[in-house]
């Protein structure tokens, strides 16, 4: 019995141990941010530049100048005039309940991160489908991403670079990327072989392959990716309001906190219409791809 004493030992030194790893890792990390703070901030001003110049573009823009740019690229896209006139009426209901402001705040925060998402996103894909080392790395960050609450990664990101849209908007990217990365090497790894040798019988070097046959086949693939990433980044619309973010979701916070029920409401619905609006181009502009595609394969 005498030999099991270090059972009872053993919580309390495991809780001293983790006690003092837990403080060296948080004045590590408060040391690395006062000292590297200020220059990664700086990293991100171009962007901030942009962020705020297109923000200020879309709200002080002319509403009707809006609704027909956003509608004419709806038609472009879709070639559908239901869903162009179905996007005229919410966008006309989101400035007769006076939320137009807001909408185009959330409109800007949610393209430059789902451009982002994009630019980044696509080239992490095409090297995983490349490499299968690449993918068994790039695999397990992604799922940390996806299954890791919001909330935490908000935590380093805020201490690092403080409250604002920049910070905002790395959170979105961070909790949005992983569909396109993941349907992209998805979408260029269901590329059939024969098609592939038939390129290659051709002459065709890697790089005319992938741009020439994996990229339009896979792009389906690739575009559910895209709007899988933009509901996401919506979804992360109320959650960024927190760390400062202004938009649709500030609204939202403010009528969980005070019990507005009216103000929450239409809000999210604004969120929602958005959500609808981004949802159905993207899937129309993916289904008219893959029948361009199916055309040409036929020809």
């Amino acid at each position: 019995m005498a030999d099991a004493s270090w059972l009872t030992e053993f919580p309390d030194m495991s809780r001293r141990e983790l006690l003092t790893i837990r403080k060296t890792l948080d004045s590590a990390y408060r040391d690395f941010s006062r000292e590297y703070g200020d220059t990664i901030e700086s990293l991100f001003d171009p962007l901030l530049s942009f962020l705020v110049w297109f923000e200020n573009l879309l709200i002080q823009t002319p509403w009707w100048i809006i609704l027909f740019v956003i509608t004419a690229i709806v038609h472009f896209a879709t070639r559908s005039w239901k869903l162009s006139i179905g996007v005229v009426i919410s966008l006309m209901l989101i400035g007769y309940f006076g939320m137009w402001e807001d909408t185009m705040r959330t409109l800007s925060i949610i393209t430059v991160c789902t451009l982002m998402s994009i630019v980044l996103g696509i080239p992490i894909g095409i090297l995983m489908s490349r490499s299968d080392r690449a993918q068994s790395i790039v695999t397990p960050l992604l799922d940390v991403m996806q299954t890791m609450p919001a909330f935490v990664y908000l935590i380093p990101v805020v201490m690092l670079l403080g409250i604002g849209k920049i910070p905002g908007v790395i959170a979105v990217v961070i909790y949005a990327i992983p569909p396109v990365i993941r349907l992209t090497n998805l979408g260029i790894r269901l590329v059939s072989k024969e098609i592939l040798e038939a390129a290659t019988a051709y002459g065709a070097t890697p790089t005319q392959r992938l741009f020439g046959v994996q990229l339009p086949l896979a792009m389906p693939t690739i575009m559910a990716g895209i709007n899988q990433t933009i509901m996401m980044a919506l979804a992360m619309v109320v959650i960024a309001s927190m760390i400062g973010v202004k938009g649709l979701g500030q609204p939202v916070l403010k009528s969980i906190t005070n019990q507005y029920f009216t103000l929450g409401l239409l809000n999210g619905l604004a969120i929602v219409a958005l959500a609808i609006i981004f949802d159905r181009v993207s899937q129309s502009y993916a289904k008219r791809t893959q029948r361009h595609l199916e055309g040409h394969d036929h020809g």
